[in-house]
């Protein structure tokens, strides 16, 4: 059976060089970093030159990369490590009620320990974050904002360089984080420019492998003690054994995907473009989140999100699933769950519109061919649900 995968924001397929890369690490390149023999150099270097990689995807300096096991352990790590080091600042956190659930729930949890949680209002349908209701938010006593770069549901992309412009103007002492995670190899990132203390992402949405992330922290920052501790691994802030083969193939994922860019974003578009243009002319589907042709540099360029009229999401993908075509119904990381999407309803979606809804998220292998047949295949799923749902049936 033919399979068309439209779920990027999920995960990637490794990439062959770097898969590649991996499994030398794996069988050759085997040993312990934290040893001092010959092995053990090898892998070191693996490691260190790995870190400047992801550095300069970032415009970063090396020293200012620390490795993780994904993106959620890296805005765990920020928004803890930040709050706790700046004791004496205050207690107040802000973040957007449309952050990924790593930041939602590190959040929820800092709440019961007694810090004060901020939600953000956002505008209606499209998420987007203005920055006087930013600095409304903020008081004297704001420890940290988070803001994501871009929402891995809708795609829109937030103006995290102003955002972070305005805070600082108001308070040059307040820490801001941005999980970068759905931004890195399609939106430029240079942590220079973006002006942010803290920054996560993560491999396996560049066409790394899974179970490996990072977390810049700016150079002189004032940072609280690791997550774990037990070993003086990256440079005493994350004690246990790295997980070589996995940051060594993040990094070349890193140096592909800054190398890739504006090709990968441009093809990406194109993908999302067609898509949209077939399924939008079907009637009662409706897009969620910045209309992309009308302000394409709001959105990310492989991210399409709809709602079909009189229809679950889930039947919807299921069926599409029978055909061989991925896609997903929000969050990878909340796949499974009934309630329907916090991201949605935050934007002012129904209940019913965020159930009906759908996510298709756009890359490498995606063809003008595989796209074709993923609009035919919705157009006869939209047909067969509605009928099946169809009062008298």
């Amino acid at each position: 059976m033919r399979t068309v995968y439209c779920d990027h924001a999920a995960t990637t397929r490794c990439h062959p060089e770097v898969a590649r890369r991996v499994y030398e690490y794996l069988t050759e390149l085997y040993g312990n970093p934290s040893s001092i023999h010959a092995v053990g150099r090898k892998a070191r270097k693996g490691v260190e030159e790995a870190r400047a990689q992801v550095a300069a995807l970032l415009g970063a300096r090396p020293a200012e990369i620390f490795f993780t096991s994904g993106g959620t352990e890296a805005d765990n790590w920020a928004l803890r490590g930040a709050l706790e080091a700046n004791r004496a600042k205050g207690n107040h956190l802000i973040i957007t009620p449309y952050e990924h659930h790593a930041v939602l729930d590190a959040a929820e949890a800092l709440g019961r320990e007694g810090y004060e949680v901020t939600l953000l209002e956002v505008e209606p349908g499209t998420g987007i974050i203005r920055p006087e209701a930013l600095l409304e938010a903020m008081r004297p006593t704001t420890v940290l904002i988070s803001v994501m770069a871009v929402n891995n549901e809708i795609g829109t992309v937030h103006d995290i360089a102003g955002l972070c412009a305005a805070a600082k103007a108001k308070d040059p002492d307040v820490i801001f984080h941005t999980d970068a995670v759905q931004a890195a190899g399609y939106i430029p990132l240079d942590v220079n420019r973006l002006g942010v203390d803290l920054l996560s992402i993560s491999s396996h949405k560049i066409y790394g492998p899974k179970g490996v992330g990072a977390l810049y922290v700016r150079k002189g920052f004032r940072f609280g003690r690791g997550l774990t501790v037990g070993g003086g691994q990256e440079r005493k802030m994350r004690a246990g054994t790295e997980n070589v083969p996995g940051i060594v193939g993040f990094g070349l994922a890193a140096e592909i995907a800054a190398r890739e860019l504006d090709r990968r974003a441009a093809h990406a578009r194109e993908m999302r473009d067609r898509f949209l243009r077939g399924v939008l002319a079907i009637e009662g589907v409706r897009l969620n989140g910045v209309d992309p042709f009308l302000h394409p540099e709001l959105r990310h360029p492989g991210n399409a999100n709809v709602s079909v009229e009189g229809v679950e999401g889930e039947a919807m993908l299921l069926r599409l699933d029978m055909a061989g075509i991925c896609a997903s119904s929000g969050s990878a990381c909340t796949s499974g769950s009934l309630e329907p999407s916090h991201v949605l309803l935050a934007v002012g979606c129904s209940r019913d519109e965020a159930q009906s809804s759908l996510r298709f998220s756009f890359g490498e292998e995606n063809t003008a061919e595989d796209i074709d047949y993923v609009i035919a295949e919705f157009a006869r799923s939209v047909e067969y649900l509605r009928k099946l749902a169809a009062p008298g049936r």
